[in-house]
């Protein structure tokens, strides 16, 4: 669960009803007409501009903001310098059984190729091929809720522009009146809310976890080819280090045989 987006979003409408009750009854900033206009336009504007399959995975894309965890890119250095070690000492078809064993398609996929023998241009190709076309759909669901973000205040216009019509139209029935300037107001607001506090928010969060996952896989190629050329696993963890902050550089660790003295045998464990 990611609790920043969580508590985000509550405290996010938690402070504005306390704004809106704090000046009179919140009854005031209710509007069926205004839901209507600026919901209803948004997700028909919305569903015009993408396939019904992408307009209908809207909800599912959307809990990747909310429940999508992202992998530690430490872990995941710290299991291709310990595959880099046992492929230096076994070969690398002994990495065969272990691969199967990881819950990574991504990683799962690059040592695959490099035991069945693959040349690393190709398997440079293959895994940088499959990358855009995974940063492709994600930007799909990052587009999806910037198209939103970008409808709901141009309806919450349109549903200001009603209002005011109607206003205009009824200036001699002074009951007529009243009703006009709240859808006029309140459909504004009501876009304004979604496009701000929860569409937007929702494609930036979703355009920050994809550019982290992409990063990630960056290095887990790297680290596969140098797991195919037989680097030294010293090398490998230099190398991939520099995809990691320094502050969490301490956190990638060299596997337990290497750290010990010359000749000592303790088995090399594979996670």
């Amino acid at each position: 669960m990611d609790r920043a987006s969580v508590l985000g979003i509550v405290s996010g409408f938690i402070l504005l009803l306390w704004g809106m009750s704090n000046g009179g009854d919140l009854r005031m900033f209710w509007d069926f007409a205004s839901v209507l206009i600026t919901v209803g336009g948004t997700l028909t504007a919305t569903l015009i501009s993408y396939r019904l399959s992408t307009f209908l995975e809207v909800m599912s894309i959307a809990k990747n903001a909310f429940v999508w965890q992202e992998q530690d890119i430490s872990e995941t250095i710290n299991t291709i310098v310990r595959f880099a070690d046992k492929a230096r000492r076994e070969g690398l078809l002994a990495l065969d059984q272990d691969a199967d064993a990881l819950d990574d398609p991504f990683l799962q996929k690059g040592i695959r190729l490099v035991v069945d023998g693959t040349t690393p241009e190709l398997v440079r190709n293959i895994l940088e091929t499959e990358l855009a076309f995974i940063a492709q759909r994600h930007k799909m669901g990052q587009s999806l809720f910037e198209t939103m973000g970008a409808f709901a205040p141009a309806f919450g216009m349109v549903g200001t522009l009603i209002g005011l019509i109607q206003m205009l139209v009824n200036l001699d029935t002074p009951e007529a009146i009243g009703p006009g300037m709240a859808t006029a107001l309140v459909t504004t607001f009501y876009g304004s809310v979604l496009a701000n506090l929860v569409f937007l928010p929702i494609a930036n969060k979703l355009k920050n976890k994809s550019a982290a996952e992409i990063f990630r896989k960056e290095a887990i190629i790297e680290g596969v080819l140098s797991i195919q050329a037989g680097d030294n696993p010293r090398i490998v963890q230099e190398k991939l280090k520099s995809f990691v902050s320094p502050k969490k550089r301490s956190e990638i660790q060299m596997p337990s045989r290497l750290r010990e003295v010359p000749g000592s045998e303790i088995p090399l464990d594979v996670r």
